[in-house]
């Protein structure tokens, strides 16, 4: 009789139950368990008749990667479910998921024992990853350990054919999580919270993964006043996808964005001026729909169909979790649940490209997925320093953290080793043979990977940060060789300079630096990334120009650094001048913010200007771009809209041609790095690619910008990585 081992993503899906309904129907005897790194189940029919009834049934949160069968024993027993054995962990784990229609129908039917309760879920749906503190996913390895069945609840959970059959989060009003106001005794705090929104207060939620800082749209210059964020995009989740295609433009691939179980931010481009004042200067806002039962209450509760709703934290520190850190938070009203949570998880924030999409942030709904990897070492990667995520390999798959944000502060490079070891844990990781850290001296995630290769006694393994970029594209697609445009804002070089528009050769782990933009002096280092006009400041004194921002002392000082400052071949700086110099974006009040807000005067302008960028040797004459733009308008001039517009698309043609000629592509060309965000530079690079036959090759399962450096450095760490000088 055939034995089935099935791997995939089994647990805490529904999973054994779905096979024990599908075998039961099919009149088979024998049983279902979860071995650990599989399930197994033992059937006397059949097999293929089986998994073809079982790939139709499938739960909505199973996969299936693929199954074995051998011959065993015959069953000698109606089918059961039986007890999980000890196996390898090296079954994926589930990530969180929206509410299912079934618990969402449930919450608003009166009578039923859930109506209106804010943790209604079933095996369908409900925090996973954000709850689970080790494995097998039974209740006692999570944070609902703390709140006992009541019988009720107990009964549903021990019935295979109930939907809530071993669902580990299982609770009712009686015996479950609760919310409250801090500080107010209520009946009806979900009532009393949106209460006080509808009123124009800031309030402070804690959900499944950490906390959101929420007001009504009108008072989202408040928000901004008193969490400091003067100009910083602000996602907004909206009550249905009616009430999103009000405000924004919603194409088929943004609603399935939209609706897709893990509920990420989905960047859609805005109608009219609605929500215009949540992503100053933007064309595109984040739109989110509810994915938890509270969420569904509050808006059932609230006259405002949307709402601000961005992550809460002290600035600078990792989203607060824990009731004191919350309470820290400068909200006026505080809605807070009783039910820890072991893993921080932010939202998830993708934009549609095409029919496929690129993600910002990877982390709540798709953390923890694993992806392939070229090689089958055990590996542990920290990441960049922005936009953090670290990452660890086992059999040949890599499991990347959540999101972690920016590690410069103390309590976020915590934050990251604590996820790193937690990821470990749960796969059973004791010692990597490798820590894989970026080769930047001053990078604070280095600094994480130095003290981890020491406390376990392993080699500390560098990788560029745009060979990481590149690495990372290259194994998501499963090429052995690609020819890669990396462009960003910042990484460090190889010739100690910062780059950041690199075309690279990758074969296998090598990779060799065959073209890049010019070098432009960054004055001041990092001070420059912050303050585009001395990016400005260095090419209108390469060029001989009149300067527009700084004159007297500080044009001196400027000067002085010319010679001596590390120089930058960055996308990002460049843009970020352009935007300068049009007028568009002067100052950097969020990291990105310059090149962002340039970006629809690109997607709006027409080429009609003649730029010509210079390639010698592979590299692309940037400077020689600006003194074309010079003999059109001087730097710092305010210009109409149409303009602007204008320049900036042909600036931009004329850049990316340049970078396209540079890398000579035969077949195909991969485009990785933060600037490849930009849609509208993407639309310009595959017309270009489209016109010589050339395959433009972007990321989809993997962050374009730093949150995927730690997957591109196990990538490029386990297949024997090393530079062709």
């Amino acid at each position: 009789m055939p034995r089935i081992a099935i791997r995939g993503t089994v647990q805490g899906v529904g999973f054994r139950p779905t096979v024990y309904r599908v075998a039961k129907g099919l009149g088979l005897k024998g049983h279902v368990l979860n071995a650990g790194s599989n399930v197994e189940i033992v059937i006397d029919g059949n097999p293929d008749i089986f998994m073809n009834a079982l790939k139709e049934a499938l739960p909505p949160l199973a996969k299936i990667d693929d199954f074995t069968i051998e011959d065993c024993a015959e069953p000698d027993s109606e089918f059961q479910i039986i007890q999980s054995i000890t196996g390898s962990r090296n079954s994926p784990l589930p990530p969180d998921s929206a509410i299912c229609g079934d618990c969402l129908a449930e919450l608003f039917s009166e009578g039923n024992r859930r109506a209106r309760f804010p943790f209604i879920n079933c095996t369908n749906c409900d925090a996973r990853f954000s709850v689970i503190s080790d494995l097998p996913y039974d209740r006692p390895n999570t944070s609902m350990a703390d709140f006992p069945m009541c019988p009720s609840c107990a009964r549903e959970y021990s019935d295979p054919l109930d939907r809530r059959f071993h669902a580990q989060t299982t609770s009712c009003p009686d015996c479950g999580p609760r919310y409250r106001i801090e500080g107010v005794p209520t009946n009806d705090p979900v009532g009393m919270f949106a209460a006080a929104i509808d009123a124009g207060k800031l309030g402070a939620i804690k959900s499944w993964g950490g906390t959101h800082i929420v007001c009504v749209p009108s008072r989202v210059a408040h928000l901004r006043e008193r969490f400091g964020r003067p100009q910083k995009p602000l996602a907004v989740m909206v009550r249905d996808p009616d009430a999103a295609r009000r405000y924004a433009s919603v194409t088929a691939a943004g609603e399935r964005l939209l609706t897709h179980p893990a509920r990420p931010i989905v960047l859609l481009e805005r109608l009219g001026g609605g929500l215009e004042d949540t992503a100053p200067g933007l064309e595109r806002i984040g739109l989110y729909l509810p994915y938890s039962g509270l969420h569904h209450l509050l808006f059932s509760k609230l006259a405002s169909d949307a709402l601000i709703m961005t992550s809460g934290n002290v600035p600078g520190e990792p989203m607060a979790i824990h009731d004191d850190e919350i309470m820290k938070l400068a909200a006026d009203v505080f809605l807070l649940h009783n039910r820890r949570i072991v893993n921080r998880t932010d939202d998830s924030v993708v934009i549609p490209n095409g029919a496929s999409q690129s993600f910002i942030r990877k982390s709540r709904g798709f953390v923890p997925e694993p992806l392939p990897l070229p090689h089958d070492r055990t590996l542990v990667a920290v990441g960049a320093d922005m936009n953090n995520t670290g990452a660890i390999s086992v059999n040949g798959k890599a499991v990347m953290t959540q999101h972690i944000g920016d590690i410069s502060r103390y309590e976020t490079s915590v934050f990251l080793e604590d996820a790193i070891r937690h990821l470990m844990k749960l796969h059973g990781i004791r010692r990597p043979e490798a820590v894989i850290a970026d080769m930047h001296p001053k990078y604070s995630s280095r600094g994480v990977g130095t003290r981890l290769a020491a406390e376990w006694a392993v080699p500390l393994i560098e990788i560029q940060h745009h060979a990481a970029h590149a690495f990372g594209l290259m194994a998501e697609h499963s090429l052995d060789t690609l020819r890669v445009l990396a462009c960003d804002g910042t990484g460090y070089g190889t010739d100690g300079q910062v780059w950041g528009g690199e075309i690279l050769d990758l074969k296998g782990g090598k990779f060799d630096r065959v073209g890049h933009l010019s070098y432009i002096p960054l004055l001041g280092g990092d001070r420059a990334v912050e303050d585009p006009r001395r990016v400005v400041f260095a090419i209108a004194d390469m060029l001989g120009l009149e300067q527009p921002h700084f004159a007297g002392h500080e044009a001196e000082v400027l000067r002085g650094m010319m010679r001596s400052s590390v120089k930058t071949s960055s996308t990002g700086r460049v843009l970020d001048a352009l935007s300068c110099w049009l007028g568009i974006c002067e100052t950097m009040t969020y990291d990105g913010e310059p090149a962002m807000k340039l970006e629809p005067y690109i997607r709006r302008g027409n080429p009609v200007h003649e730029f010509k960028a210079d390639v010698r040797s592979g590299i692309v004459d940037t400077v020689g771009l600006f003194r074309q733009l010079a003999d059109m308008t001087p730097p710092g001039r305010e210009h109409l809209h149409k303009e602007a517009a204008d320049l900036a698309r042909s600036f931009a043609e004329a850049l990316f041609e340049g970078l396209v000629r540079a890398a000579d592509p035969k077949d195909a060309l991969g485009f990785t790095g933060g600037v490849s965000y930009n849609i509208a530079i993407n639309e310009i690079l595959r017309g270009k690619l489209d016109e010589r036959g050339v395959k433009l090759i972007t990321h989809s399962r993997v962050p374009n910008g730093d949150g995927g450096i730690s997957f591109g450095q196990l990538a490029g760490g386990g297949t024997g990585h090393r530079h062709v000088p």
